[in-house]
């Protein structure tokens, strides 16, 4: 059976139909599955112009960005275009005051003047391999899913080991299709990522919140990297001596522009969807999770926007970290409107009715389908009052940052309990904490999280499943008679994880003979309350069951591809390479509307008020727009194109890939997708999924006009229409 489940996949893979172009495609499977329909559509690249490891290609330009985004490499010197949002945190941390890189922007004068991005890294793809039959090697159908689980993480160990030894290479092998298709990523990891520079938020981040998932969008969501690689232009740690990386290939930039109906690709690192769920996992994610993760998030951004209103330090401090909260509260409200929009679940009901007729209609498919719906519809039962309670310890406990700055105390907290604590070990561990401490109370405001935290207890207590609600709130109503503003206010007023010179004191010349001082401490304990009643109850059962449903899906994905042997499947997205394809498109999002397919300057100036932080307009941008001063960078119509929408498929992750023409040429930086289409992360919705790109021309304008940063435009190839 395992052999069969393997050849059904390859089979299906390599059939073709002609389907909307949704899917997130393998690159080295190109050749096979999607070339040619992709040169029908307009394409002038071959496959090997794509992804080849043999020559160099497209794919030696398109790197993995902090592990949760994509970049684009623009010129011979490693130099890197992103999103603004996927920037964030590090123009964050290398902000303050008297350097405002968030509100104000920075542009490096010079390669000296470029700053280390603290903490960024970036991979490269060096290429991948079908390694299914060796993954699956020894795995029988007889076997549970922690056995199988058991000897496919041995066998992937041992080939990620022979791929990574005498070689400076990363190796990750990645199941694809729930397990039934394994790949291997040979990668290149590179440490010293530095800032070039970033507009200021009134450009980078305009329209905030507000218009975030939005169309039409007039932000310019994009920042500017450099790799630096050592003198043999390997990856290195952060030095002096390093150099700008020499690419095997950077991309060319059109400043053609683009049509409606005209061909376009996305290529970069999708992080997750799950296309192929049951009715039952569609009905938990929308109409359960969703619900409950916006309503705590919404309550934790309006305690911080409403701080970041009142104090710039503040805005400083929680920019990052509210657009970090927002962003996927704003999509979850569009996924689940969504897919109550196109009545998702109940379509996914009428072809699950098709599939069980076809389960049961042969004997030997009954024996391995026939079955497995009921087997969902139980296991997802048993599922939700556990999953919930594991979105309440998650979003609401571990939404306080004291709580979560307190857990990393645990493991200096356990060596010094040991019976014969090492010292040496100790002073090392508590070195280093100064230093995390240090960054978090760099920004960090305990005024507010003491809001957040009243905030989320409540939430927990009132609505959390009891049986997995931690023991603090026990203590809380004995010692506090259920009072939690009483209850945090001395929380805050106590805590040495509150107040940097408490810490500090205690950290200072730390032994273990001091460890009770932590122990005791009203925000470790309670900490401790809410990681321990995860780790020890909720945690475990929610694994358990998690392990039924992922072999369901393994089995039903099989039975998917038996059942429709003519449909071409792609994998869902598993933050690995990508290529997505479509073209430039408007959409209508409701009764007698109609969107056009892109935004300009002169939509930024109709959003402009001086009186909401994120509709300031930056005065330099108001005065090029009134003088008409776009340079080389206007469309042929005269007017300064802004943003774009296309069909392409994304999601998460897809954050600052490359939107390419069909020459292969740079055309616009992808930043989100439409809220309409958000449920395109369960459902593919071809009439109103886009995603929205940030023109590249508008890129360059606000370098070179804006910026006057031409050092960077002469960097790279630029394509004249």
């Amino acid at each position: 059976m395992k052999k069969l489940a393997i050849l059904l996949v390859t089979l299906s893979m390599l059939r073709f139909s002609a389907i909307a172009e949704e899917g997130m495609w393998i690159p080295m499977l190109l050749e096979q599955l999607n070339i040619k329909r992709m040169q029908d559509l307009g394409l002038k690249l071959t496959a090997e112009d794509i992804y080849s490891v043999n020559h160099s290609s497209l794919k030696d330009a398109i790197v993995q960005f902090g592990g949760g985004c994509t970049a684009e490499i623009v010129s011979e010197q490693g130099l890197i275009l992103t999103n603004h949002h996927c920037g964030l945190g590090a123009i964050q941390r290398l902000s303050s005051l008297q350097h405002d890189y968030i509100t104000d922007g920075f542009w490096a004068g010079s390669f000296e003047e470029e700053l280390p991005g603290p903490g960024i890294t970036v991979t490269l793809l060096i290429r991948m391999e079908d390694v299914t039959s060796q993954v699956l090697t020894g795995v029988e159908d007889s076997m549970n899913q922690f056995q199988r689980a058991q000897i496919i993480k041995q066998n992937a160990e041992k080939l990620e080991r022979a791929a990574m030894q005498d070689t400076h290479y990363d190796a990750k092998v990645r199941p694809f299709f729930y397990g039934n298709k394994f790949y291997m990523f040979i990668n290149e990891i590179f440490k010293d990522v530095r800032l070039v520079g970033t507009p200021p938020s009134n450009i980078g981040k305009f329209g905030g919140d507000t218009d975030n998932w939005m169309w039409p969008r007039h932000t310019g969501d994009f920042s500017v990297f450099r790799i630096y690689a050592d003198q043999s232009n390997q990856p290195a740690a952060y030095s002096k001596d390093n150099v700008p990386y020499k690419p095997k290939n950077y991309l060319p930039i059109s400043l053609k522009g683009y049509q409606k109906r005209e061909f376009t690709f996305v290529f970069g690192y999708p992080g997750s969807t799950r296309e192929y769920l049951t009715s039952y996992g569609v009905d938990l994610t929308a109409n359960k999770e969703n619900p409950v993760k916006v309503g705590l998030r919404q309550q934790r951004l309006d305690i911080m926007n409403s701080a970041m209103d009142l104090n710039r330090m503040v805005r400083i401090q929680y920019t990052a970290k509210a657009n970090g909260i927002a962003n996927y509260w704003k999509k979850m409200i569009g996924e689940s409107r969504g897919i109550r929009r196109i009545d998702a679940i109940a379509k996914k009901e009428h072809f699950e009715q098709q599939f069980q007729s076809w389960a049961d209609s042969a004997p030997e498919r009954k024996i391995r389908y026939g079955n497995l719906l009921p087997a969902f519809k139980s296991a997802y039962c048993n599922y939700l009052p556990i999953d919930l309670s594991a979105i309440y310890i998650s979003e609401a406990g571990q939404g306080i940052e004291i709580v979560r700055f307190a857990s990393g105390f645990r493991e200096l907290v356990r060596m010094s309990k040991k019976k014969a604590p090492n010292s040496e070990e100790i002073s090392i561990s508590a070195e280093s904490l100064k230093k995390s401490s240090r960054d978090f109370f760099k920004n960090y405001q305990a005024s507010i999280d003491q809001k957040v935290m009243v905030a989320m207890l409540k939430e927990m207590a009132t609505k959390m499943n009891r049986t997995y609600l931690p023991d603090a709130f026990s203590e809380i109503d004995k010692s506090f008679k259920n009072d939690l503003e009483a209850y945090a206010a001395k929380l805050f007023q106590t805590s040495a994880f509150s107040d940097s010179v408490r810490l500090f004191k205690i950290l200072d010349s730390y032994k273990a003979s001091r460890v009770k001082l932590f122990e005791k401490d009203p925000a470790f304990l309670l900490m401790m309350s809410i990681y321990q009643r995860n780790e020890k109850d909720i945690i475990p059962e929610m694994t358990r069951i998690s392990a039924q449903i992922d072999s369901l899906q393994r089995i039903y994905m099989a039975g998917l591809m038996e059942m429709q042997q003519k449909k071409i499947f792609y994998p869902d997205a598993n933050s690995t390479l990508r290529v997505a394809y479509g073209k430039i498109d408007d959409y209508l999002p409701a009764d007698a509307m109609e969107y056009d397919y892109y935004t300009t300057l002169a939509g930024v100036m109709q959003k402009e008020d001086s009186t909401i932080y994120d509709y300031h307009v930056d005065p330099r941008l108001k005065k090029l727009y009134l003088e008409k001063d776009y340079g080389a960078y206007a469309d042929k119509d005269g007017t300064m194109h802004v943003a774009f929408t296309a069909s392409n498929h994304t999601t998460g992750g897809n954050s600052g890939s490359p939107v390419l023409n069909a020459e292969g040429q740079l055309i616009g930086i992808n930043f989100d997708r439409n809220w309409e289409g958000t449920l395109s992360d369960l459902m593919y919705d071809p009439s109103q999924c886009r995603n929205i790109s940030l023109d590249i021309r508008y890129c360059l304008f606000v370098i070179d006009k804006v910026a006057e940063s031409r050092r960077l435009i002469s960097e790279m190839k630029i394509i004249q229409p």
